[in-house]
């Protein structure tokens, strides 16, 4: 898409010659000889860069400058003046223009000036994409993946949302259980309150607990005002317990109690405190064979599991790891300022070869690594971690002659004499055999 770059000047002449100099860079230029038929253009199209004299019939250069920062925070500005005037161009930048140069440079320093302008607009609605992607709310579609597992998944999350019911969310460590969890209040009625989440294995059992339930002045050392928990704060909401069957056995009766009949005690304190919150629940655990250790009450895991979902994990989904990896890519070459124009198609099958028994989080920090390591706008093997490298060029390499053990043996004593630069005798020391035995085999395998 052709950048837009906006010439204002009262000269005619100047605004011509301008718009043919920058036309034959392939821009778009639109024309503008005063600041108020300035403002009217860019309320109308998309500008990129405004090329501004500093005296204009109806104002100043440097003040249109702040005015159009004010509204249009991507838009550069370069302005131009007949007469250098340092405490204008001191006040320009301090508007927010990008540059200040004098007429008669213009010829000179006005493309490759603009250039940087326009890369700085590319950056600025970066930023801007970034930070709306970063405090867009999770929903169902933003989750990614077409595969049938992961839309069976998405099926089940939706009927339950619109439901009170708890919700036990169960699978491998980094398949997105938190992504679901906030999916789920999302379509719920509950989507205006709070959505928190704590998890159960990051804390000690009397922290955990503080943490939860709240606490009152003096109920320990170290509290000395009221405290409310997470229970609390989430009153009316939903609150996500992640890795739930990480609990204490005494804080899981405490949380029945609240599943139950919607009352807790805080420490410190006589009377309960009522809530009406949503609970969804995690684990990777298989809490049934913790119920037969005596680690999770049976009574809680029927109240949690009223309603179960299973997440896949990543490598029952392969056909979703080229979307996930792209959905990633994006996110982080924008953060890194680097651009990917080209993703190797060994790069892709490396990645859904690899058994990922760290899930979509695994993914994630495979694709964040490669693109600080990668050189250039190409995506390559090499800059994967070389157990992934490894697995791709093993299996790239086997034909099914591969697995004979003679094709092995073949192959491996040519290596080592290529090693060897052909020195026979040091090559048979290395194999660990006699030379005679290697000669015998290089005439059976016919190795000139």
């Amino acid at each position: 898409m052709k950048k837009t770059i906006l010439i204002v000047d009262d000269e005619v002449k100047i605004r011509t010659l301008l718009t043919r100099i920058i036309q034959l860079e392939g821009f778009e230029v639109m024309e503008a000889a005063d600041c108020k038929n300035a403002l009217k253009k860019l309320e109308q199209n998309n500008i990129d860069v405004v090329l501004c004299d500093v005296k204009l019939p109806d104002g100043n250069g440097v003040e249109l400058s702040k005015m159009i920062k004010q509204k249009y925070l991507s838009v550069e500005i370069i302005l131009l003046t007949a007469y250098g005037n340092i405490a204008d161009g001191v006040q320009a930048i301090k508007n927010g223009a990008f540059d200040y140069i004098t007429k008669g440079d213009d010829n000179q320093k006005i493309i490759p000036l603009l250039y940087k302008a326009i890369e700085k607009v590319n950056l600025n609605k970066k930023v801007d994409w970034l930070e709306k992607r970063l405090h867009e709310k999770v929903s169902f579609s933003t989750i990614i993946g077409n595969s049938k597992s992961i839309q069976k998944t998405i099926d089940l999350a939706q009927k339950v949302s619109g439901m009170d019911t708890t919700v036990l969310l169960t699978g491998e460590t980094g398949t997105g259980k938190e992504v679901f969890a906030q999916a789920i209040h999302q379509a719920s009625k509950r989507n205006k309150q709070n959505f928190l989440a704590v998890n159960c294995a990051a804390f000690s059992k009397d922290l955990l607990e503080s943490e939860l339930f709240g606490h009152k002045a003096g109920a320990f050392t170290g509290a000395t005002k009221d405290q409310k928990g997470i229970l609390e704060e989430a009153h009316h909401g939903t609150i996500f317990l992640d890795e739930i069957g990480e609990m204490h056995l005494d804080l899981q009766a405490k949380l029945l109690r609240v599943l139950e009949n919607g009352e807790f005690i805080k420490i410190g304190e006589n009377k309960p405190t009522q809530v009406d919150v949503r609970v969804i629940a995690a684990t990777n655990r298989n809490l049934e064979k913790e119920i037969e250790q005596g680690r999770f009450r049976e009574d809680l895991y029927y109240r949690i599991s009223v309603f179960q979902i299973a997440l896949p994990p990543l490598r029952e989904r392969i056909t979703d790891i080229e979307d996930l990896t792209n959905h990633f890519i994006e996110i982080f070459s924008l953060k890194m300022n680097k651009k990917v124009k080209n993703i190797s198609e060994k790069f892709i099958q490396a990645l859904e070869q690899h058994s990922w028994k760290g899930n979509i989080r695994e993914l994630k920090n495979v694709i964040e690594r490669s693109l600080i390591l990668m050189d250039g706008d190409s995506l390559d093997i090499e800059y994967l971690p070389i157990d992934l490298q490894t697995h791709q060029q093993m299996k790239a390499t086997f034909s099914t002659s591969s697995f004979d053990l003679a094709h092995v043996e073949k192959e491996h004593i040519q290596k080592v004499l290529h090693h060897t630069d052909g020195n026979k005798t040091e090559a048979a020391k290395l194999l660990n055999i006699a030379v005679t035995t290697l000669y015998r085999k290089l005439a059976e395998y016919q190795i000139q």
